[in-house]
């Protein structure tokens, strides 16, 4: 796999499939520029080498075409502030004004195409739509590890055009530090998995059980394992046909030495909004009619303490319904937890990106912490074991 640094762009225009699915509100203005920022010293690398950009990405979900809402004319202003310079635009990412102003650009330019998925072959991997893509640039270079785990045409297929395929510096960090925990990890390691469903996390877990000495487990899959030893949840989140699969977890974990860490009390609300009426009750006691939105004080203690011993952190999920200000209390005190683990006891510490990356970047904290992933499915199924063609495709 080519590495940026080992790779000189002068006088190349580097087609890069970068990760700009960032969210817009109602006046189109960027809420959380993560993404975009990420992204800058793989673009000045290429800018200083004497290169010039060509940026493709998504943006939201369109269904049928060009729309407004998910048009990427909207990043223009705030990334041409960012990087210093003015970013040019093509209204198409394979149309006429794509290929004549690529065609035109020159050293230290930058362009930025048109939404990707307005065109269903995008999603598709379509061949063909590829291969147009690939005439823009004459090197492709891959920082879009948000979107590696999908066989898209940009992210994966179009590599084939290519016989220069370079790494960017996101795609390169995520690699590096998901091998960090995975291969080399200090210990204590402890996870923390939080997050609605178990089926979503089963395969990360079941790896897990190998690798750390501490799962902590929160959010809203707790309930189902709390059900499943005949605890009361009330109208919580339960996915009941994993009940037995949430068993058979903590019998693994018990075999394998595994310390699993699980809440002591729940914060429980009468009603799903922030304003609900809440009490906190003791794990398995949630009366009916009540459900439970986050850890309560004797769980944050808890799981506080074994995160701030711990030399290696991997945290993917929150531990509750941390939209709701009310129900953020133990998502926000994990933050906390994982910054001090960091600073005083000199851990390395992983957020899993999607949730994580937005409570431990709303919190304030997102750069005094080890590594922010900016990938949350694709570093799940990268830790899963699972071959990422956005990455394969870079071999």
């Amino acid at each position: 796999m080519k590495t940026l640094d080992a790779y000189n762009f002068a006088g190349k225009k580097a087609l890069i499939r970068v990760d700009f699915n960032v969210p817009l509100n109602e006046r189109f203005e960027i809420t959380d520029d993560t993404r975009m920022k990420a992204t800058l010293p793989t673009i000045s690398k290429i800018l200083n080498d004497g290169g010039a950009c060509i940026l493709m990405s998504h943006l939201g979900r369109p269904k049928n075409g060009p729309d407004e809402k998910n048009s990427l004319k909207h990043l223009v202003n705030p990334l041409s502030v960012m990087l210093g310079r003015p970013v040019k635009f093509a209204d198409d990412c394979i149309g006429q004004s794509a290929v004549d102003q690529a065609a035109a650009l020159q050293p230290g330019d930058v362009l930025l195409l048109e939404n990707l998925r307005f065109y269903k072959e995008e999603e598709k991997g379509d061949v063909a739509f590829a291969e147009k893509l690939s005439k823009l640039g004459d090197v492709w270079v891959n920082d879009a590890f948000g979107t590696a785990h999908r066989a898209h045409a940009s992210t994966a297929v179009i590599g084939q055009f290519f016989s220069d395929r370079v790494c960017g510096y996101v795609m390169q960090a995520e690699i590096d530090n998901a091998q960090r925990v995975l291969e080399n990890a200090e210990r204590p390691f402890t996870a923390i998995m939080g997050g609605a469903k178990i089926s979503d996390k089963i395969l990360i877990i079941e790896r897990l059980l190998d690798k750390v000495d501490n799962l902590i487990i929160g959010g809203g899959m707790t309930y189902t394992f709390v059900k499943a030893q005949g605890g009361q949840i009330g109208k919580s989140l339960l996915e009941a046909d994993k009940q037995e699969l949430a068993l058979e977890i903590l019998e693994k974990a018990k075999a394998k030495g595994v310390n699993i860490i699980m809440p002591l009390d729940n914060v429980c609300a009468d009603d799903f909004s922030n304003n609900a009426n809440r009490q906190v009750v003791a794990s398995g006691q949630i009366p009916d009619g009540w459900e439970g939105l986050d850890i309560g004080p004797e769980t944050v203690k808890l799981f506080m303490e074994t995160v701030e011993k711990s030399k290696t952190i991997l945290w993917n999920g929150p531990m509750g319904v941390f939209e709701f200000p009310n129900f953020a209390t133990g998502t926000n005190a994990i933050a906390k937890a994982v910054v001090k683990a960091t600073e005083e006891n000199g851990a390395f510490s992983l957020i899993g990106g999607g949730d994580s990356a937005s409570a431990i970047n709303n919190a304030g904290f997102g750069d005094r912490v080890s590594y922010v992933s900016t990938g949350g499915g694709a570093l799940l199924e990268y830790m899963e074991g699972k071959t990422l063609p956005g990455v394969a495709a870079l071999a």
